[in-house]
């Protein structure tokens, strides 16, 4: 007997083909779940019900929150705005670090606490002066037509989308999902298929297309973040071999965010990371050709401010998620040598700080 799910957040997926032993299968991720009617997969948000997969956890979220853009982060897109964050439950992955795993991890209805169509978002996120929307906390693509149908509305507002995603889909839903968004940071977990494999159940060679496909065939803006734990994905051999594949492969002007690990969900064992190790990463990662290089999670001026490539000259400070130096002129040139700085900019930079604004959607229906 198909198990029925709540009806006003279930919508039919769109990648998804039938077996020949009664099961269908999901296409959305590389994980392939097989399932019969009733069961969930992997990644919770996706179902199969009357012999179709569904997305379970349409117009449900489990928060809302307006952030500094930095947080996501992404420090070469709009700097200095607000941008209203969300995320539904679950994820596609099973990263035994991961530092959302109240939600990505969550197998509850009750995480999904806010009610949120996608014209309440846009509206919400145009009242509330956000030039940007994310989707985040939560893997998005496994809520790929609820983001989609998110995204048209906050363009129809003029309001800029952010995937924060870990890379793991499938060509064909890869490119109508990236089709409606502006921007993505994706996690580059670490550059071995031991680590994505042990450690967060996926598989690097993913990864590694998808962000290709972003930079070479979209017009998407693409950071990208390497949490570093120690002893795991730290050592300087494999810094060295994956930033040197970032230059080749995507080009010197894509940011590289290096953060720091905290101990958490099932790696409390091990310590956080010194700065000291960021530092040495941030520094490979230069000497590799990268022009844009950060720090994370630490309190770090310097690892956090964005250099001109050209001159030297900082052109952004930043002391956390706070512009404390703005040196670019409208057209987003170094005003000090004329360097032209890659990303997407303002004439002048927000002023949004550090401050975190939750917030429930009801108030804007």
């Amino acid at each position: 007997m198909s198990r029925n799910f709540d009806p006003t957040s279930t919508v039919v997926g769109r990648y998804w083909h039938k077996l020949d032993d009664d099961r269908v299968q999901c296409d959305v991720c590389p994980r392939f779940c097989k399932l019969r009617d009733g069961q969930r997969g992997f990644c919770f948000g996706r179902a199969c019900q009357n012999g179709q997969i569904v997305l379970t956890t349409m117009n449900r979220s489990s928060g809302f929150c307006v952030d500094p853009i930095e947080k996501k982060p992404l420090n070469h897109f709009l700097p200095g705005t607000p941008i209203l964050s969300f995320g539904t439950a679950g994820c596609n992955l099973s990263c035994l670090f991961c530092q959302n795993w109240d939600i990505s991890k969550s197998r509850e209805t009750d995480t999904l606490s806010d009610v949120a169509s996608p014209e309440t978002i846009a509206r919400a996120a145009a009242e509330l002066g956000c030039r940007s929307v994310a989707f985040t906390y939560n893997e998005p693509t496994i809520f790929l037509e609820y983001a989609v149908e998110v995204a048209q509305a906050c363009h129809e507002r003029g309001i800029k989308t952010v995937a924060v995603t870990d890379g793991e889909i499938c060509p064909e839903p890869r490119a109508e999902f990236y089709h409606h968004m502006d921007a993505a940071n994706v996690d580059l977990k670490a550059f071995t298929e031991r680590f994505y494999r042990d450690i967060c159940g996926g598989e690097l060679q993913t990864v590694l297309e998808t962000v290709i496909y972003l930079k070479h065939e979209t017009n998407v803006w693409v950071e990208l973040t390497t949490l570093l734990i120690p002893d795991e994905n730290d050592s300087e051999a494999e810094i060295s071999e994956m930033t040197g594949w970032v230059v080749e492969k995507l080009g010197a002007d894509v940011p590289l965010h290096f953060t720091a690990f905290h101990p958490d969900w099932k790696m409390r064992h091990k310590p956080s990371t010194p700065v000291s190790t960021l530092q040495m990463a941030r520094q490979i990662a230069f000497q590799n050709g990268l022009r844009y290089v950060y720090t994370g999670n630490v309190h770090d001026e310097a690892g956090a401010s964005t250099y001109c490539h050209q001159c030297g000259q900082k052109i952004i400070g930043r002391d956390g998620y706070v512009l404390t130096d703005w040196h670019l002129t409208e057209h987003g040139d170094c005003q000090f040598c004329g360097t032209a700085c890659a990303g997407l900019f303002d004439g002048s930079p927000g002023k949004w700080g550090a401050k975190r604004l939750p917030i429930r959607l009801k108030n804007f229906a």
